[in-house]
């Protein structure tokens, strides 16, 4: 195995020399644009804003290092933070164990890196192609929804009490709106109200975020502050993050594995999706397993330096790869620079207003929420529209890994269902001499003694029985004793499939007639050939062309009524 197999980072590092103005740029870029989302996703994922620094400074430098993508940066996300909130307080409250919750956090996050790397050393990386858009789309969209709706005490100023559901929050602001603090919900719509306005400023629309909550702050502030109930952050350590084993406890274990197999899920089809949407402006080739190790690698170093669980960032990464970065040096410039800020203005932050960072989470939330596609989804496919709606609401009102796990096994049954009935379309000769589905035109007519069919999908165990149950309506409503099957698009033969095709030729073999295949691709051919099949459907009667097939078929066929016929749509016949 050579070093740039284990170390990916000597691929990009000689690039270093020619590009490291434009990642300089890049990196200055990203630091400023993670501060205030470092805070916001601490912040979602239960946890003191502080952690939401470290996690941005130690995940992206090890995923920079060991990943693929050049333009990806790792770190807090929305999706991952939501999902550590809900699977880690089940067990722990974070206002009043804090302690515990910040524990379980860490090893949670340490558990979905081992699971993420063992994924890539497995070379798993095509499994998240089995989580469909629409899934992520549901997903992302009801994770927009109830993150939104969880600010809503910070910004109404109301005691929603601890642990409340979807449901019951919006029972609960309802009840108690009586209750609300307008000088709290004056700092949170006017913080919501700004970073929409300063987004539409074309120079400085990528600092949307940390200005409004800046202005927010000097709002807070000219409203009177802690004087009318306008809590702060609190305080931030302004120190680097410290060396700290995880509390590798058996049973906490035990009960984070359903968890932390979600949040390894999520954030590998989180990471893999941004990289591969760079990747189609930047045109890089990347490498799927790769990530997984990245991914796996940076959750699991991260864990003992007080990081919780982190993946791939949208906005970063886009922010990226337009602010010019041209290799992964631009992550650790914007890593470092986070060490810089924290180490030196972390004071600063601990003045940000409670209801700012809630007013600017609620548009974090609606980001999240994808209408483009969603519209794109309503009118193109009724099946993805479900597995959409089942994933959104799921998330709203189930645990997050069960809703997620129901949309991937719904879109996975709609799969299965479709494949498992391949079109089969009946071919003929019309009055210009072409063969065609006599579906698409009338005047095209049938050979009385050869059925001739196209088969557009896999025979597999899935699919024998609807194709099955076409073929004996054909062999018993038919007089034709020969069917030729154009075979191009049969995607491939698994054993069941096999062993029904052989079944099926060794009975229309014995009404004197035979199934006959054309253009059978070599991996279709692979499982007949393997398994013997093909001394049972006989070699001779799998054709490469169609001129060859015909030709030798109708040596076969009954002369007298070859005399006879009227339609005689092959040469042979004339």
């Amino acid at each position: 195995m050579s070093l740039k197999k284990i170390f990916p980072f000597l691929t990009w590092l000689p690039l270093v020399k020619n590009s490291w103005k434009d990642d300089l740029i890049a990196g200055i870029t990203g630091t400023i644009i993670v501060i205030p989302q470092a805070v916001a996703f601490a912040m979602i994922a239960g946890l003191p804003p502080v952690y939401g620094f470290y996690t941005a400074m130690i995940t992206p430098i090890i995923a920079a290092l060991f990943g693929s993508s050049y333009h990806l940066i790792s770190g807090p996300t929305t999706t991952s933070s939501i999902v550590v909130f809900a699977v880690i307080s089940k067990f722990a409250n974070p206002e009043s164990e804090l302690e515990a919750f910040i524990s379980l956090a860490i090893v949670l996050s340490f558990m979905a890196g081992v699971i993420k790397l063992l994924m890539g050393l497995a070379k798993m990386g095509k499994l998240v192609n089995f989580v469909s858009h629409s899934v992520v789309i549901g997903f992302a969209a009801g994770a927009g929804i109830l993150i939104a709706f969880k600010q809503l005490k910070h910004v109404f100023g109301i005691e929603v009490p601890l642990g409340s559901s979807f449901y019951e929050i919006i029972n609960y602001i309802i009840v108690h709106i009586q209750e609300t603090n307008l000088y709290v919900l004056g700092v949170a719509l006017g913080t919501l109200l700004l970073a929409f306005l300063i987004k539409k400023i074309k120079y400085i629309s990528r600092l949307y975020m940390l200005i409004a909550m800046i202005l927010g702050s000097v709002l807070a502030i000219l409203l009177g502050g802690n004087l009318h109930g306008i809590e702060t952050v609190g305080h931030v350590p302004s120190n680097l993050p410290p060396f700290k084993v995880p509390d590798f406890n058996f049973e906490d274990m035990r009960l984070l594995t359903t968890g932390a197999i979600t949040l390894a899920l999520l954030g590998l089809v989180e990471a893999v999706s941004i990289a591969r949407a760079v990747a189609l402006h930047s045109h890089q080739k990347l490498d799927n397993n790769r990530e997984f190790i990245g991914q796996g690698l940076s959750n699991i170093i991260s864990s003992f330096f007080s990081s919780y669980a982190s993946s791939g960032s949208f906005t970063r990464s886009g922010v990226n790869y337009q602010a010019g970065a041209k290799t992964p040096l631009s992550a650790i410039i914007s890593a470092i620079g986070l060490m810089i800020v924290v180490l030196f203005f972390a004071k600063y932050a601990s003045y940000l207003p409670k209801p700012a960072m809630g007013g600017i989470i609620l548009l974090v939330g609606y980001n999240l929420i994808d209408f483009h596609h969603i519209k794109q989804i309503i009118k193109s496919s009724k099946r993805e529209f479900i597995v959409l709606m089942v994933t959104l609401l799921g998330t709203l009102f189930l645990e997050l890994e069960t809703a997620l796990f129901l949309g991937i096994l719904i879109s996975l049954f709609f799969y299965l269902e479709k494949t498992s009935k391949p079109n089969i379309a009946v071919f003929g000769k019309n009055k210009d001499e072409k063969f065609l589905n006599v579906i698409r035109d009338e005047t095209a007519k049938e050979c009385p003694q050869v059925k001739i069919i196209r088969i557009d999908g896999s025979i597999y165990f899935g699919a024998v029985e609807g194709i099955s149950s076409y073929f004996s309506d054909l062999y018993e409503k038919n007089e034709s004793k020969h069917l030729l099957i154009i075979s191009g698009g049969i995607n491939f033969i698994d054993l069941a499939g096999a062993e029904w095709l052989s079944q099926e030729v060794l009975k229309w073999q014995k009404r004197d007639g035979g199934i006959y295949f054309v253009g059978l691709k070599i991996i279709s051919q692979d499982i007949l050939q393997k398994g013997g099949f093909v001394k049972t459907i006989g070699a001779e009667n799998i054709f490469k062309d169609k001129n060859t097939a015909i030709t030798t078929i109708y040596k076969k066929l009954d002369q007298a009524i070859c005399t006879n016929c009227e339609v005689k749509i092959f040469n042979e016949c004339k």
